[in-house]
């Protein structure tokens, strides 16, 4: 970093650019709500009116030193439904999450490449086509995206003049280009980009990704670098503003915990016609990223079987910071698996990640990939209070799990029906065929399927591995006798706790006995996925990510039969428990590469919490990386690392004003530590610290 890129970077972290929100009290917005329902306005008025306002009253500033602006001074964004207009919605409708469109990946590179001016053609030649068809509502959402253009060429002029008055001829300059007209520099394109995710988030639109930036964008780096109109250092000096740029307005993006923002970036990988797609482009974002430490963007890294042992290197190198990322994806698993449900093979080739992990495709997908979570811990805990005491042997108590699985996940889809979300005219801008067919993103795209996260996989398998061995195999428990104890939290039962807790097998060691139960139990969750469709017409992906499930399904059972006591949490994603004794992490990758994992195509990565001595040295480095791409080599889908020090963290709860830029991964994204609830910052602290 140089000293410019210091001063901005120590500017946002500091939050000095907060002093230029405006105060928006909340009548004001209760306000313009009430004002739209009041002008009996269609549900596509009400959001193309809101990003007007919005927009409007947006005051330009440009901070000091930076190039590429656009900064939030409008905190909160109006609905454009009432609360009463919203419970009657729900009536009759399933609303997802906040009831918008959200998590999926625009097409930036078409309109980066052509502009605005261009886009308004193939608006208005729409609008004529639909217009003689008589399509009034389609009219009405293509008046809508015009409209959204011109509001965001309003405030761009805005902020031209405000950088023209300032003395800042380089920043007025991209200004009267962009978004008008194509990028036609590496400058103009990311300036092009900001401006795009700017305008997704004034919209209510939220974890918005990045997709692959490495692809779309280095053309225009290219270009620039042969030319001579950047060289090295000044190149890298404009990308780590952009990821700088990220940054700015994050804690106004909605999420769960501040850092649950959805902005990720997928790096390297294959392209379109299968060939390597690892650029200088890409080595340079992680290593800006590297230098920069901060928890935007979040780098999402693609391997091949090609993949060379040196891009592990520059992966382990951030993970070293204690970032959380890069999160790495397979592309040996993951294609196959998109391919087997029934994605096209250039767009599998295409696939990013969504706001942690789930697999979408750019411009193309409407996909729902956190729609529902199978909670897995609980179905077993219910599976032992129905099935065990009369079953004969355990297939026969597997069949009845299976079963239990099977009435859970129809038990989530029945509830999935007549979905509604609010029209979304800009993101759907950004998403292909939209304008042509004249259909707002919001009613489905090319691909409409849903995903469905699977939790508390390690508890559920070690449970069932301690029944089978203790009371089917050795008959040394009776199911009487688990049950009472589980009834009871162990209370009374200290002998069968200490067996079930630190003898009984654990997914983790490499151990078949308990890891084929794990195999089984997500074979059971793709079988009985597999022929669900859904209202758009969209299958159902299975996955082994957990999301925020991890804390909220543990409410929902008691003790269970691995020795974990009643409130004691499950682990996060694919993982082994907690508080069970792993042989260490070779032992682990071992164990999460068994199950085919082409048949579980939501995602959810194995994540290993490392002792942060680990990275101490170049040789040690090398040794973490040889550790991920032997995960990818046994046919691990997806991993993310946590260089983690436990000491560290108790003394960020307890001083965390010394700790403010300490930055850990929570599930399938990256916080600061010192920001999180408390409940979040104990599960980290719980993670096992495993060394090599």
């Amino acid at each position: 970093m140089n000293r410019k890129v210091i001063n901005t970077r120590e500017f946002i972290l500091k939050k000095e650019h907060h002093k230029f929100r405006q105060k928006i009290e909340n009548n004001i917005l209760e306000r313009f709500t009430d004002s739209l329902k009041e002008q009996e306005l269609s549900d596509m008025q009400r959001v193309q009116k809101r990003l007007t306002w919005v927009l409007k009253n947006e005051n330009p500033v440009i901070l000091p030193s930076e190039k590429i602006v656009f900064t939030r001074t409008i905190p909160k964004i109006p609905e454009i439904y009432t609360g009463k207009e919203w419970d009657e919605i729900r009536k009759d409708h399933y609303i997802h999450e906040l009831g918008k469109v959200c998590n999926i990946s625009s097409n930036y590179d078409y309109t980066i490449e052509v502009g605005f001016k261009q886009r308004r053609k193939e608006i208005l030649h729409s609008i004529e086509i639909h217009s003689a068809q008589g399509e009034t509502d389609g009219v009405e959402f293509l008046n809508a995206v015009l409209q959204s253009i011109d509001d965001v060429e309003e405030l761009t002029d805005r902020y031209a003049e405000t950088a023209l008055k300032s003395g800042r001829q380089d920043i007025y300059n991209v200004l009267k280009r962009v978004p008008r007209y194509g990028a036609r520099s590496f400058y103009e394109a990311v300036q092009f980009f900001r401006i795009l995710h700017f305008t997704l988030w004034a919209s209510g639109n939220y974890h918005n990704t990045v997709g692959r930036f490495d692809q779309y964008m280095f053309k225009y780096l290219k270009n620039d670098l042969d030319s001579g109109v950047l060289d090295y250092d000044s190149a890298m000096e404009l990308l780590e503003e952009f990821f700088i740029s990220f940054n700015k307005d994050s804690d106004l993006y909605p999420g769960m915990q501040q850092g649950d923002n959805g902005q990720s970036m997928v790096l390297g990988g294959v392209d379109e016609n299968g060939n390597e797609a690892f650029n200088m482009l890409s080595e340079m974002c992680l290593k800006a990223s590297l230098e920069l430490k901060l928890i935007d963007p979040k780098i999402n890294l693609r391997v091949t079987k090609n993949t060379p042992i040196e891009i592990y290197d520059l992966g382990t190198e951030l993970t070293k910071q204690g970032l959380g990322f890069p999160q790495y994806s397979n592309d040996e698993v993951v294609i196959p698996g998109l391919l087997s449900k029934g994605y096209e093979l250039e767009d599998a080739r295409n696939y990013v990640v969504a706001a942690c992990w789930e697999f979408i495709i750019p411009g193309e997908g409407m996909d729902i990939p956190n729609i529902a979570a199978l909670p897995l811990a609980t179905v077993v805990d219910a599976g032992i209070k129905r099935y065990l005491q009369q079953s004969k042997d355990f297939k026969t108590f597997m069949g009845g799990i299976k079963r239990q699985i099977g009435e859970e996940l129809d038990c989530q889809v029945s509830g999935l029906r007549n979905i509604y979300m609010e029209p979304a005219p800009f993101q759907s801008l950004l998403m292909n065929g939209c304008v042509e067919n004249a259909k707002d993103i919001s009613f489905g795209a090319k691909y409409n399927n849903y995903g469905i996260h699977g939790t508390g996989l390690s508890t559920a398998a070690d449970s069932l591995a301690a029944i089978k061995k203790y009371v089917f195999d050795e008959q040394t428990v009776s199911a009487e006798e688990l049950m009472d104890a589980l009834e009871n939290n162990f209370d009374g039962h200290d002998d069968l706790w200490q067996k079930l807790r630190y003898d009984a097998p654990k997914m983790g060691n490499d151990d078949d006995f308990v890891d084929n139960i794990a195999i089984e139990l997500l074979d059971d969750f793709s079988e009985l996925t597999a022929g669900m469709v859904n209202e758009r017409g969209g299958n159902f992906r299975p996955g082994s990510g957990s999301a925020m499930y991890y804390l909220w399904h543990v409410k929902d059972i008691g003790a269970s039969a691995d020795g974990r006591k009643n409130s004691e949490p499950l682990s996060a994603n694919f993982s082994p428990a907690l508080n069970v004794k792993l042989n260490g992490p070779v032992s682990i990758i071992r164990s999460f590469s068994k199950p085919d994992m082409k048949k579980i195509m939501n995602g959810g990565p194995l994540t290993l919490e490392l002792h942060d001595t680990v990275f101490r040295n170049s040789e040690s480095v090398r040794k973490v990386s040889m550790l991920v791409k032997s995960y990818m080599e046994l046919g691990g889908h997806q991993l993310q690392i946590n260089a983690v020090n436990r000491e560290q963290l108790f003394e960020a709860k307890e001083h965390p004003e010394e700790h403010k830029n300490l930055i850990v991964r929570v599930w399938g994204w990256s916080g600061y530590f010192t920001e999180l609830d408390e409940v979040y910052q104990d599960h980290i602290i719980q993670r096992v610290e495993l060394s090599l």
